[in-house]
């Protein structure tokens, strides 16, 4: 009896090794059509936008006062706006401010918010009770409402936007990791590790940061959506990048005056805000079923 469960552990965690192991994770996203789907749409916007300058004729901050609001044609498939700017220029190159938001916001609120729910949950105590009442406090405000008081106060601009949508997701991020924490400090290699002197800074970078790597994954993936929604609400306000820059916020922002005349304008990089949030859900939702061990049947 004593000699099987060692076994009987080994066993389990050499197929929880192997059921995480990234090319595993990846047969299992490749099966999930609808999250191919979705990074099939994230892989042609980023191409799109990155060889924008090659594949796309027209300067997207041009101003062509002859030509403004024309609705779209074969020279101008999306039309132009009330400058006569190539619509269809301006949400291609308007991609890579939009998805540059999301991608950097996301990556500062999980630099900030790994290492926090990372001490909050090992150490708990008196740092933990801080950690989380700072933490309630940014809750406590919608998020787009946070992000919107904090671009108010540093002003508008590319930098301050993508701290103010940072700033903003750091307690999705703390409470995530928190929660994994709690759980993973308590497992027996981890108790293990504390037994024979192991420092603590040790123990969390290399038996508890690892079983966070899959929940980090995922929700990053979902909140970098979210993260350019926001981005493209402060945008529409006329707080986000500033004129002339396309980002898609801002030109739905200017395109209100024109609703009624021109619809084009605000349905493009609608349709574009609204296809990269989808595609991030997509992925995020796919990559959520690759690593749910309740998935195996995959």
């Amino acid at each position: 009896m004593a000699t099987s469960t060692p076994a009987l552990s080994t066993a389990d965690l050499a197929r929880e090794r192997e059921f995480h192991h990234p090319l595993a994770v990846l047969r299992r996203l490749g099966r999930n059509k609808i999250a191919v789907a979705g990074l099939v749409i994230l892989l042609g916007m980023v191409a799109s936008s990155l060889l924008a300058p090659a594949i796309l004729p027209y300067n997207p901050n041009a101003a062509d006062l002859d030509n403004a609001l024309h609705p779209p044609t074969l020279a101008h498939p999306f039309g132009t706006d009330q400058l006569g700017r190539d619509l269809l220029t301006r949400v291609v190159y308007g991609g890579r401010i939009s998805l540059l938001i999301g991608v950097i916001a996301v990556a500062l609120a999980a630099a900030v918010g790994v290492p926090l729910g990372l001490m909050s949950g090992y150490y708990s105590g008196f740092f933990d009770l801080v950690v989380q009442r700072v933490m309630d406090v940014m809750l406590a405000f919608p998020g787009f409402l946070l992000a919107l008081t904090l671009i108010s106060l540093l002003g508008v601009g590319l930098t301050n936007v993508i701290l103010s949508v940072g700033i903003s997701s750091i307690p999705v991020y703390v409470r995530l990791i928190r929660g994994v924490t709690l759980s993973t400090r308590e497992l027996t290699y981890v108790e293990s590790a504390r037994s024979i002197g192991m420092r603590d800074w040790r123990i969390m970078l290399r038996h508890v940061l690892p079983n966070t790597a899959a929940p980090i994954i995922v929700q990053s993936s979902l909140q970098i959506g979210l993260a350019i929604l926001t981005a493209a609400g402060l945008g529409f306000l006329g707080l986000g990048v500033r004129p002339p820059t396309p980002e898609w916020g801002t030109m739905l922002g200017d395109a209100v005056n024109y609703l009624l005349s021109s619809w084009f304008i605000a349905l493009f990089p609608g349709l574009a805000i609204f296809f990269a949030i989808m595609a991030f859900n997509l992925l995020g939702d796919g990559l959520r079923d690759a690593f749910d061990p309740r998935m195996r049947v995959l």
